[in-house]
C-alpha cells in the first residue's frame, strides 16, 4: 500500500522514539498533518496518544501497536465502517454523488456488476445528463453486466431519470437501482439543489430503510475531498463513503478526518478498474498497513484503562 511508504513508514519510525527525542510530539504531529489526517485531529490524537503512554502497563505494548489501537477507536464507533451495503427492499436504491472525476460512473458500474453477478436484477440510472460520456460510460457497464440502462437525453432533469429508473424496478420486478449523478462544484447551489430534489423523488418512490447515499471521494484530494464531503453532507443524508484511488495516495490520512469528524462511514474503497477492483474498506487492514504492522497485530494486548 503506497500510503505505507509515503507517510505510513515515518510515523512508525517516530513513534518508536522516546518522548525526551527533541521535536518528538511536534514531528508526529506534523507528519499527521502531511498525511492529511487534518490539523485539528492531528493534535487531538497526538494529545491522546501523550496521555495514553503516561498510563501505567502503556509501556507493555509497542508505540506503533500502541497508535494503532488508538486509531481502531476511530473505527470503532460506528459499525458501519466497512459494512455492506443495507438493500433489504424491492426495489432498493444506491445514490453515488460526488465531483466530476471522484469516480461515481465507474463505481456504479463495479456495484451494479458485482450485485447482477451476486444474483440481484440490476437498473443503472444515468442520471449525470451534463456529461454525454458519463451516459456512454455507464452504457458500457450496462452491457457487461446485464443491468437495464435508463438514461434520457444530455442536459435532461436527473431527477426525472431516477424517477423512471425506480419506475422501470417496480415494473420489472428489479432488486435494485443504483444511480450515477453529476458532480459540477463550480455550480454548486444548482447541483445541491438537484440533489435535493433526488433525494425527495427516492424518498417518494421507496420505502423507508430502501435507500443508500453513498459519497465517492476521490483519495488523492486528501483534505478537497473532506471538503467535499462537508458540502454534499448539507445536501445529502449520506449513509456512507466510497474512496477511490486508495491504493495510490499519500493521503489516505483523509479517511480518519471524514470517519472522526464527519461521522460518515466508509463502506468500499476502490482498487483499480476492474469489476472486482471495488473492496469493502478493511479497517484493521488499512491501519496495520499504514503503521507497517504485521497482520493480525492490532488484535495483540489490551489498552490501558
Amino acid at each position: 500500500m503506497e500510503v505505507r511508504t509515503r507517510w505510513g513508514n515515518p510515523l512508525t519510525q517516530l513513534l518508536s522514539g522516546t518522548p525526551e527525542d527533541a521535536g518528538f510530539w511536534e514531528n508526529i504531529e506534523e507528519t499527521l498533518i502531511c498525511g492529511d489526517v487534518g490539523v485539528e485531529l492531528s493534535e487531538k490524537l497526538v494529545s491522546d496518544f501523550r496521555k495514553l503512554r503516561e498510563k501505567p502497563g502503556s509501556m507493555d505494548l509497542p508505540a506503533p501497536l500502541l497508535f494503532g489501537k488508538q486509531l481502531e477507536r476511530i473505527f470503532l464507533k460506528d459499525p458501519l465502517n466497512g459494512m455492506p451495503l443495507r438493500l433489504e427492499g424491492t426495489p432498493s436504491i444506491v445514490l453515488l454523488a460526488g465531483v466530476n472525476g471522484s469516480g461515481k460512473t465507474t463505481t456504479a458500474g463495479k456495484l451494479a456488476s458485482q450485485f447482477a453477478k451476486g444474483g440481484k436484477t440490476v437498473v443503472l440510472a444515468a442520471a449525470d445528463t451534463y456529461r454525454a460520456a458519463a451516459i456512454e460510460q455507464l452504457k458500457i457497464w450496462s452491457d457487461r453486466s446485464g443491468a437495464r440502462l435508463v438514461s434520457h437525453g444530455p442536459g435532461s432533469d436527473p431527477a426525472a431519470v431516477v424517477f423512471d429508473a425506480i419506475q422501470s424496478a417496480k415494473a420489472n420486478g428489479a432488486d435494485l437501482v443504483v444511480a450515477d449523478t453529476a458532480g459540477r462544484l463550480h455550480t454548486r447551489h444548482n447541483l445541491m439543489e438537484e440533489l435535493k430534489k433526488i433525494t425527495r423523488v427516492v424518498e417518494r418512490e421507496t420505502l423507508a430503510g430502501n435507500a443508500e447515499f453513498l459519497l465517492v471521494l476521490d483519495a488523492v484530494m486528501g483534505q478537497n475531498a473532506f471538503q467535499q464531503a462537508r458540502v454534499f453532507g448539507e445536501a445529502l443524508p449520506l449513509s456512507g463513503i466510497v474512496l477511490t484511488k486508495y491504493d495510490n495516495t499519500a493521503k489516505g490520512g483523509v479517511i480518519l478526518s471524514v470517519v472522526h469528524e464527519l461521522g460518515l462511514p466508509v463502506r468500499y474503497v476502490g482498487l483499480g478498474e476492474k469489476m472486482e477492483d471495488l473492496a469493502l474498506f478493511r479497517p484493521t487492514d488499512f491501519i496495520e498497513a499504514l503503521l507497517g504492522l504485521a497482520e493480525g497485530d492490532l488484535s495483540k494486548g489490551e489498552l490501558p484503562s
